[in-house]
């Protein structure tokens, strides 16, 4: 399965998908990339006159790039066999350091803790285009 396959493959569509780009993709982990567009619709209130990126927003997009392409790469098979994986988020831990602004790149590197009994569990971090730190953790989630 292709780069290009993953994303198509996706259960998001625009405003709520922040998959830009996957970099590298392994059954060990995924590297990818999402560009935050100047007018996202949660900077309208997210401050007033200061927009920042959301923490919820930032989560998915580890979530989003970090476990659900991966989990799609590592399912293959089967989405190809019936094409309708159900994905659900089952938990997460997520530290956060420096704040995400419009028209800011960032890049999530996802490694795999464990995939067993179609749990996927990923060890994630997202640094942007100065490669400080911007949030990191471990995140799960079931695909079926």
């Amino acid at each position: 399965m292709t780069k290009k396959e993953i994303i198509k493959n996706l259960p998001y569509q625009q405003p709520f998908l922040f998959v830009g780009d996957l970099d590298i993709i392994s059954e060990n982990g995924v590297t990818g990339s999402y560009t935050f567009k100047e007018d996202e619709y949660f900077y309208k209130g997210h401050f007033k006159n200061n927009p920042v990126t959301p923490g919820v927003i930032l989560t998915e997009v580890m979530a989003q790039i970090g476990v659900v392409c991966l989990g799609i790469y590592l399912m293959k098979d089967k989405l190809s066999s019936n094409n309708n994986l159900n994905i659900g988020l089952t938990s997460h831990k997520i530290d956060f350091f420096v704040p995400v602004y419009p028209k800011e790149k960032v890049t999530v590197i996802s490694e795999k803790i464990y995939f067993r009994f179609h749990k996927l569990k990923c060890k994630v971090k997202m640094v942007n285009k100065e490669n400080e730190l911007v949030c990191s953790g471990e995140i799960s989630g079931m695909l079926s």
